[in-house]
C-alpha cells in the first residue's frame, strides 16, 4: 500500500509551532501502531542552515548521516521513532542546486527549465523518496502562507492532492486565534484571512489547528468552520501548554488522530499514550528541583540550544525533578572580580555547550575553573570539552598561554587545533566532522559507568580537535581521556577522576535524547547536580545552626 500524506502549513505569523504539531501528529499515529516519517521544506536559499547565525536560525540539528538540518527535525526525532537523514530536510537552495546540476549535465535535453514543472517535480520527488515503507508521511512547509518564497512548495503539495486524491492526502493548517484583552474577545479574522490565502493558491485545508491561549467555545468553532469551509469537528483547539510533551495528549483529547484516520481512510489499533501521560504527570508533579547554569555564547536566543535544553529536561524528568535553567552570558563573566563567583554560586551543576568563535571564551574558562575547584558537577559539550582542556592546561599543568588555535593562532601551546584533514580547507559549509561516529570508552571510568558499555555511537559537529601531543602532560596533571575513536586518532571524552562529576565530550549527545529515552550523559549529570545541591544545602543549614548555637565570646574586664 502506498503511503498517505499529511501536509502541515502555517498562517498569520511564524513560530506558531508547525514543527511541534507535525511531531505530535506523528507521535499519535505511532501510538496507534502506524509507521510514520516526517520531513521539512525550508523556503530559504541557503543550501542548509550550517552557515547561518544561531541568532537568526536557532539550532542546527545534525542527523546520523551528517546532514545539518532545521531544528524541527529534532522535534520529529524526540516525538517519534522515525530515522531521519538529509532526505528529511530540503531548502529552496538545495532544490535549485540539484536542478542547476541537472541542467548543466544536460538532463533536461534542451528544455526551458521552469518553476512548473521542474522545481515542483523536484519537490514532489523529494517527498516520495521519504514516503517509502511507511504508512503516513508528514510534510511540514516552512514559513507562512502568502510568502513568495514558499509558493513552489505550496504548488507542489497542491499537485500532490490532484495526483493522489483526497483519500491519500490531508491538508492541516496551523493558524492563530488571538485573544484581544482590551475587547475581552477571541478574534477569528486572522484565521479567516489565512485560509483565504490558502484558497487563492488552490488549497482547501481539511483540519485547522487553532493556536490560542484558551479553549475555543462551540460558537467560535462553528464560526470558523462556516467561514473557512471546514467541518466543525475539524476545528481543533491547539491550546498553549506548560510543556511541549503535553501536546500529543492535548491533541488526543481533541480527537486529532481520529480525524486523520477518518479522512485518510486508515485502519489502526487503539491509541496507547500511557508513557506520554506518565511524562506529563512528572512535569506537573516533581518531587524536587534542580538548578543548572548554562554558560554559553548565544543565550539571548534559547532556540540556539533547543536540543540541549530538551535533553536537560529529559534528564530531570528521569529523576522526577523540576528543571530550573539559568542562561549565563559567557562574556558577562569576563569582567573579573568577586562578581564572577557570585554569578556562579547557587547552581547545582554547570554546563558549557558548543559554539564557534572567540567571543565569550574567557568567561567559559572562568566558569570551568569555578566548577573544577569548587567541586560543582560539570558537563562540557563540544566547545565545552575543548575549553575544559584549555582551562586544565593553563591552571593545573602550568601552560599559562595554552589555547585553541581557533581563538589564538599564535598560541605556543595549541592544546586544541584544527582537524588534521581540514587543514587548508577554508570553505565553511559542510566541511566539519559531521554525523555519527563510533567512540571506544575506557573501562572503569565515569563514562563507562554512565553508558554501561565500551562502544557507543554519537553525533558530531566540530572543526577542531584535542591535540594529542599534549596528552601526556594533561594526563600527568590528572586529566583522564576516557573516550577515543577506535583508531585512536581523536579524543572523544575527558574527565577528572578526583571530582564528583566532571566530564566533557566532543560530540553532541543532546541530538539523541528523547523524553521517553533520556540520554545517559544528561541523566547522570542532572542526577549528580541534584545530589550536589542536596549536600550543599545540608551543609549550609548545618552551618547556620552552628552559628545560631555558638556562644558569644566574653571579653576580659
Amino acid at each position: 500500500m502506498s503511503a498517505k500524506y499529511i501536509f502541515v502549513t502555517g498562517g498569520v505569523v511564524s513560530s506558531l509551532g508547525k514543527g511541534l504539531a507535525a511531531a505530535s501528529i506523528g507521535c499519535l499515529l505511532e501510538s496507534r501502531g502506524l509507521k510514520v516519517n516526517l520531513m521539512k521544506f525550508d523556503p530559504y536559499l541557503n543550501v542548509d542552515p550550517g552557515t547561518m547565525s544561531p541568532f537568526q536560525h536557532g539550532e542546527v540539528f545534525v542527523t546520523d548521516d551528517g546532514a545539518e538540518t532545521d531544528l524541527d527535525l529534532g522535534h520529529y526525532e524526540r516525538f517519534t521513532h522515525a530515522k531521519l537523514s538529509r532526505d528529511n530536510n530540503w531548502t529552496t537552495g538545495r532544490i535549485y542546486e540539484q536542478i542547476i546540476t541537472k541542467e548543466r549535465r544536460g538532463d533536461y535535453l534542451g528544455k526551458t527549465v521552469q518553476v512548473i514543472p521542474h522545481v515542483t517535480n523536484e519537490i514532489k520527488a523529494a517527498m516520495k523518496k521519504v514516503a517509502q515503507d511507511v504508512d503516513v508521511c508528514i510534510v511540514e512547509i516552512g514559513g507562512t502562507v502568502g510568502d513568495i518564497e514558499s509558493l513552489p512548495f505550496m504548488e507542489a503539495i497542491r499537485q500532490m492532492r490532484q495526483e493522489l486524491g483526497r483519500e491519500h492526502t490531508l491538508f492541516m493548517h496551523v493558524t492563530l486565534v488571538p485573544f484581544i484583552a482590551a475587547a475581552q474577545e477571541l478574534k477569528t479574522k486572522p484565521t479567516q484571512h489565512s485560509v483565504k490565502e490558502l484558497l487563492s493558491i488552490g488549497i482547501q485545508p481539511d483540519i485547522l489547528l487553532c493556536r490560542t491561549d484558551r479553549f475555543l467555545a462551540k460558537d467560535i468553532k462553528s464560526k470558523i468552520a462556516l467561514f473557512c469551509n471546514v467541518a466543525e469537528e475539524a476545528v481543533i483547539t491547539a491550546k498553549d501548554v506548560a510543556s511541549i510533551y503535553e501536546v500529543p495528549v492535548v491533541f488526543s483529547r481533541e480527537g486529532v488522530d481520529t480525524l486523520v484516520l477518518k479522512y485518510l481512510h486508515l485502519e489502526a489499533q487503539d491509541r496507547d499514550l500511557k508513557d506520554w501521560e506518565e511524562i506529563v504527570h512528572r512535569v506537573y508533579n516533581p518531587k524536587a528541583e534542580v538548578n543548572i547554569g548554562i554558560v554559553g555564547k548565544y543565550v539571548e536566543y534559547e532556540d540556539s540550544y533547543k536540543s540541549l535544553k530538551e535533553a536537560l529536561v529529559h534528564g530531570a524528568l528521569a529523576h522526577n525533578l523540576k528543571l530550573n535553567l539559568n542562561w549565563i552570558e559567557a562574556e558577562g563573566l569576563e569582567t573579573g572580580g568577586a562578581t564572577n563567583e557570585e554569578q556562579l554560586e547557587g547552581y547545582d551543576g554547570i554546563l558549557v555547550p558548543g559554539g564557534f568563535g572567540k567571543r565569550g571564551i574567557e568567561g567559559m574558562l572562568i566558569a570551568i575553573r569555578y566548577a573544577r575547584e569548587k567541586k560543582v558537577p560539570y558537563f562540557g559539550i563540544c566547545l565545552g570539552m575543548q575549553t575544559a582542556c584549555v582551562e586544565f592546561a593553563r591552571n593545573v599543568c602550568g601552560l599559562t598561554e595554552a589555547n585553541s588555535s581557533e581563538f589564538d593562532p599564535a598560541t605556543p601551546h595549541r592544546v586544541i587545533y584544527k582537524l588534521r584533514e581540514l587543514r587548508g580547507v577554508e570553505e565553511l559549509g559542510g566541511t566539519m566532522r559531521l554525523g555519527a561516529w563510533t567512540c571506544k570508552i575506557e573501562p572503569n571510568t565515569l563514562a563507562h559507568r554512565i553508558y554501561g558499555q565500551l562502544e557507543i555511537s554519537e553525533r558530531h559537529r566540530h572543526r577542531y580537535e584535542f591535540n594529542r601531543e599534549y596528552e601526556s602532560t594533561l594526563v600527568a596533571g590528572g586529566l583522564r581521556i576516557s573516550g577515543s575513536t577506535p583508531d585512536g586518532t581523536y579524543v572523544e571524552m575527558v574527565e577528572l577522576p578526583d571530582h564528583p562529576h566532571f566530564i566533557g565530550c566532543q560530540f553532541h549527545p543532546e541530538f539523541k535524547s528523547k523524553p521517553l529515552e533520556p540520554h545517559p550523559l544528561f541523566k547522570s549529570f542532572v542526577g549528580a547536580a541534584y545530589e550536589h545541591g542536596l549536600k550543599r544545602r545540608a551543609e549550609k543549614a548545618a552551618s547556620e545552626v552552628e552559628m545560631f548555637h555558638r556562644p558569644e565570646k566574653v571579653g576580659k574586664r
